[in-house]
Formats: structure tokens, C-alpha cells, sequence
């Protein structure tokens, strides 16, 4: 749209459902969070290499924003950028600067929502650009919320109530975020896992099992997040490995025979 010269965007290249948010403000919790990834998160599905590096970047820009400045935050209603908005109004806590929300999910809901297909949108990402641009060029008077200082001050109690959290698991309910262990949905891998096999039980790629159970869930959390519960689940026996865990293209599972019954 040639706007790349009158205004600035920043994002994170993150997924802030998923790995530890504790302290994230602090070198310590960045720390924190970036040897969960390290150790977690699968260079096939998640692009790790230099993930601290372009986090503390993102981080030093959003700290330098001037006051006087205005910032629009686009976010929709998932775990993932609902936990990001807090944190950047956290970041900005100190700043003399208005800040807008634009809620992609309720401006995809009216502007595109076919009444008779019951479908969600569980990130910003799945909106098609000409669909966001459309979004970006209506009047923004409907879509666009200012946040008051009491919503700043609410936003920010319960940043400092998710950045106390140890929790690595974070579920977008009822218009609120809930922090949850990270084998919440294990037993749901399990059922998908086993509806895709079927009664014979045979060797099915992870990739196949991952689109499985990402076709059913209600919940943003990512290719890479499933990949690292399924090879936990692997490691405790509840599903028999064929191939190579280093990546998802040479390694398959079915489930355990005790597991099968």
C-alpha cells in the first residue's frame, strides 16, 4: 500500500501462547524463555536461530517509541496475541502516548462472516492481506477501541499476574486468558491421534497427525508446540516411533499397542 514510509510496524516473530512468560520484561526472563524455546521447540517447525537476538531487538524498539507518539495494536481474540498486547502495554507503561486496538477477529466477524458457515479466524495470521488491507481502509470509528488508562491499569495487572506465572501453556476462554500446564492438551493429540489411525493402527507421518489435531482445535498455539507434545508423548510411551526425531519429515508414529485397546 506504499505506507512503509508514514508509519512504523513492529512485530514480535513469536508465539506468545506457548513457553514461559515469566519476568519477560527482566534479562532473566528473556533468558528463560529462550532456552525453553532452544530446548522445546524444533528448528523444522519454529525458526529458532537467533530468536533471542530478534526479541531483544523488537523489545529496544518498542522502548525507544517517543512519548506523543500513537500506537494501534492489532490483535484478535487467541491466547497468543492477547498475551503480546499486555506485554506491550507493559513495555510502554511509562510512556505519554495513546494506544488503540483493532480487534481483528470482530472486524473479520462483520465485515466477511458468512452467516450460514460457522467458521473462526484463531489468528491475525489466517486473514487473507487483501481481506486485512480491506479492514485497514474501513472507517476505523467501529473497529477501533482507544485504551483508557484504567484499561492500561487493568491490561497491566494482569501482565504482572501472567509474568509471575511459571506456567507454559496459555488458553484464550470467555474473553479472558488462562494459564495451563503444558500437557493440557495431550489426551486431545491422543484422540485425534487414534481417530486418524483408525482400527489398523498403521505408521502415519507426524506431519498428518499435526494437521489432524490442528483441524480441530479452538486454540492458537502452533505446528511447533504439537510437534514438542508428541515427542514427549513419545518419550512416556504412548506412541511407538518409526524414523528420525530430528525432523518431522522422516519419522512417523502410531500408537502404542496398550494405548490402541
Amino acid at each position: 500500500m506504499g505506507l512503509d514510509k508514514k508509519e512504523r510496524i513492529i512485530f514480535f516473530n513469536d508465539i506468545f501462547s506457548v513457553g514461559p512468560v515469566w519476568k519477560l520484561s527482566e534479562e532473566i526472563g528473556v533468558k528463560s524463555r529462550d532456552e525453553w524455546m532452544k530446548q522445546s521447540m524444533s528448528d523444522k517447525f519454529f525458526e529458532y536461530n537467533g530468536y533471542r537476538e530478534r526479541f531483544e531487538m523488537v523489545m529496544n524498539q518498542i522502548n525507544l517509541i517517543p512519548d506523543g507518539e500513537h500506537v494501534t495494536i492489532w490483535v484478535s481474540d487467541n491466547a497468543h496475541e492477547q498475551t503480546g498486547m499486555r506485554y506491550i502495554v507493559h513495555l510502554l507503561k511509562e510512556k505519554n502516548i495513546d494506544i488503540t486496538m483493532i480487534n481483528t477477529t470482530a472486524a473479520y466477524k462483520e465485515l466477511f462472516q458468512v452467516k450460514k458457515v460457522k467458521y473462526k479466524v484463531l489468528h491475525t495470521g489466517e486473514i487473507p492481506s487483501e481481506k486485512l488491507q480491506f479492514i485497514y481502509e474501513q472507517d476505523f470509528g467501529q473497529f477501533l477501541t482507544l485504551i483508557t488508562d484504567h484499561d492500561r491499569e487493568e491490561l497491566e495487572r494482569e501482565w504482572l499476574s501472567l509474568g509471575e506465572s511459571h506456567e507454559t501453556l496459555r488458553v484464550w476462554r470467555n474473553g479472558r486468558l488462562q494459564s495451563i500446564t503444558e500437557d493440557y492438551y495431550d489426551d486431545f493429540i491422543v484422540k485425534k491421534a487414534k481417530r486418524l489411525f483408525g482400527k489398523q493402527n498403521e505408521f502415519i507421518s507426524v506431519a498428518r497427525v499435526i494437521g489432524e489435531v490442528l483441524g480441530h482445535l479452538d486454540q492458537y498455539l502452533g505446528d511447533a508446540f504439537l510437534e514438542y507434545r508428541i515427542r514427549k508423548l513419545i518419550n512416556s510411551g504412548v506412541f511407538e516411533l518409526e524414523g528420525d526425531l530430528r525432523s518431522r519429515c522422516f519419522y512417523s508414529l502410531k500408537l502404542n499397542r496398550n494405548e490402541s485397546d
